[in-house]
């Protein structure tokens, strides 16, 4: 049987380590708080009673709890007060020269058969273990921030950690409605791992101008389907804890450049900009530690009008397809208010799209978010056609035919010939070059890249993708038509995976090189990232869903174009789609599926 932990030390009481001392005394532990004076026992206490204050003002905790959860916890000034708990878990700054030589003083003072923790995110634990004469009973117990919510636990237990004491935690772990992931002693460990590899090459994107912080952190919010931008995150976490953190997982796990700190983000630390503890970061806040953002210098002080400015009226819209994209794009496009000329070429393509944007309607009516007049108006304004030359007189068209290059080019080239002079070329490319589609027609100046995300009609954003032959007429076109469609248009240059993809893919793909090598399981990371992360669908739920085909295709346009080998196929990615295993699609991937 687990061991019983019936007393807990805890040292360090910053947002963390207070939210661990919260953590244990919900749970009935009794917990020593200690810090390294009585001011900082002070500020450690304040983070504590704020905590509990607001889940008692919110509902989460009733005022008698609340009492009992501070009655079980006791402050104290020095490691001495630590000498009869059973477990100790430090929280203090990220650094291996303070964990160390503060373990070394824990294994004199606490019995002998305690247990010594660290909450690092990022360090060796290892390292620190040997710094003890008891490493088979030190063990990584990281918890993600805040604490008390957050329902992950990654326990990180080196090559000499005990087995039983790696037992003794997860059953711990438990105990505190906590769902514990048990791992090796890898820099990163597997939230962080993945997390800063994205934050970092978030960082990059807004260092170059490729796009702006706001339109960064809108794609990755609206497209990506995650809780928080990256930007806006890193503000949270603090832009040193972040250079700390990645500075050491590029000098521990292997030099792997996506994970060597932007030099943005070195030059921000050095400049005093941490994010929201500083007041700013990539934004500015009302004051220091406030969630408030103001406008600085770097807030977009251009009106809709002017980013509309030089916009050509659009009356009809021309789409070309008879996908999912293009289905969902008519269907998007009539509720707006445009006349639409459907095209569908060949075989049934052209009843298929009717029929798919009219079942599309029906069931907007059934489930009440359209009326049976609304329907029936969007319909009218649908011309169904098969062939191109019904597009002469349109105002802009949308292509949104299969993702195949020589297929998209003759289509433009062909388009090109029909359309009068001024229509705009939209592409709904999610991965293919722009200029390449550009440059198949005579009026590249007028070619513009549409990514839409599936399903069209419910996803609410655009990212709209400018070329070096661009003219600021077709982004502003493009712009109002994103802009009547209701959709968040952001804007970006033409490159591989544009916003979303780009920063999404790599992610995944880091995912596929971890399970590759052994670290952990499918079910471990996808805990890992939902439960510490907060992300809606864990990497290898996505990929099934997504199709591993798919994915390789982005990844290996990503690897094509950026030539980092940080950024190459996984080889299990590849093997996996050579076998026919492309995820729901195909009833397996990295799981079995029931075939659609």
């Amino acid at each position: 049987m687990a061991r019983e932990f019936t007393s807990v030390g805890v040292v360090g009481l910053g947002t963390m380590g207070a939210g661990i001392v919260e953590v244990f005394a919900r749970n009935g532990v009794d917990v020593v708080a200690v810090e390294i004076s009585d001011a900082a026992v002070e500020r450690g206490r304040r983070n504590l009673t704020g905590s509990t204050d607001r889940a008692v003002a919110r509902g989460k905790l009733a005022p008698a709890d609340r009492d009992a959860l501070l009655s079980r916890v006791r402050f104290a000034v020095g490691l001495d007060a630590l000498d009869a708990v059973d477990l100790v878990i430090e929280a203090v700054p990220e650094r291996l020269d303070l964990k160390r030589p503060l373990f070394a003083e824990l294994d004199r003072i606490c019995k002998p058969e305690a247990i010594l923790a660290t909450n690092t995110s990022s360090l060796s634990v290892t390292e620190i273990a040997v710094a003890t004469e008891r490493p088979q009973q030190v063990v990584g117990v990281h918890f993600f921030n805040p604490a008390p919510v957050m329902k992950l636990v990654e326990v990180v237990k080196t090559v000499v950690t005990a087995p039983d004491v790696v037992t003794d935690v997860q059953a711990l772990c438990a105990r505190l409605g906590k769902v514990g992931v048990t791992i090796g002693d890898r820099a990163g460990f597997i939230a962080n791992h993945l997390l800063f590899g994205y934050l970092n090459q978030a960082v990059g994107m807004v260092e170059t101008h490729y796009a702006t912080r706001e339109d960064v952190d809108a794609a990755m919010k609206l497209g990506g389907g995650l809780p928080m931008g990256p930007l806006t995150l890193l503000d949270l976490i603090g832009l040193d804890t972040a250079y700390e953190i990645l500075d050491t997982m590029y000098r521990r796990g292997g030099r792997d450049r996506r994970h060597a700190p932007a030099p943005l983000l070195r030059q921000m630390v050095t400049a005093g900009l941490l994010g929201r503890k500083s007041g700013r970061g990539f934004y500015t806040y009302e004051r220091p530690g406030s969630p408030k953002v103001v406008p600085d210098e770097r807030t977009p002080v251009v009106t809709e009008a002017a980013l509309l400015d030089g916009a050509r009226t659009v009356a009809t819209v021309g789409v070309v397809g008879d996908g999912p994209t293009a289905t969902g794009t008519v269907e998007a496009l009539a509720r707006a208010g445009y006349q639409v000329v459907a095209v569908a070429r060949g075989g049934e393509g052209p009843v298929l799209v009717r029929e798919t944007v009219t079942t599309s309607l029906d069931g907007e009516v059934a489930a009440d978010r359209l009326d049976p007049a609304g329907r029936d108006a969007a319909l009218a304004r649908i011309t169904w056609a098969t062939a191109l030359d019904q597009l002469a007189d349109v105002d802009l068209v949308v292509e949104a035919v299969a993702e195949e290059l020589s297929a998209k080019k003759a289509l433009l080239a062909d388009l090109d010939g029909i359309c009068k002079p001024g229509v705009v070329l939209a592409t709904t490319t999610a991965s293919l070059p722009v200029i390449d589609l550009a440059m198949a027609t005579g009026r590249p100046a007028d070619v513009v890249g549409l990514h839409l995300f599936d399903p069209v009609p419910a996803t609410s954003l655009v990212e709209i993708v400018r070329t070096v032959r661009t003219s600021p007429e077709a982004v502003a076109t493009t712009r109002a038509l994103a802009a009547r469609l209701g959709r968040t248009a952001v804007l970006c240059g033409d490159r591989a995976g544009f916003v979303v993809n780009a920063l999404l893919f790599p992610y995944l793909n880091d995912a596929v090189r971890m399970l590759e090598a052994g670290y952990s399981t499918p079910d471990d990371i996808d805990h890992a990232m939902k439960l510490g992360c907060g992300y809606p669908t864990g990497p290898f739920e996505l990929l099934d869903a997504v199709g591993l085909d798919v994915a390789l295709a982005v990844e290996r346009r990503l690897y094509r174009e950026l030539r980092d080998p940080g950024f190459a196929p996984a080889p299990l990615l590849e093997h996996l789609v050579t076998a026919g295993h492309l995820g729901r699609v195909s009833g397996r991937g990295f799981r079995d599926h029931t075939p659609r």
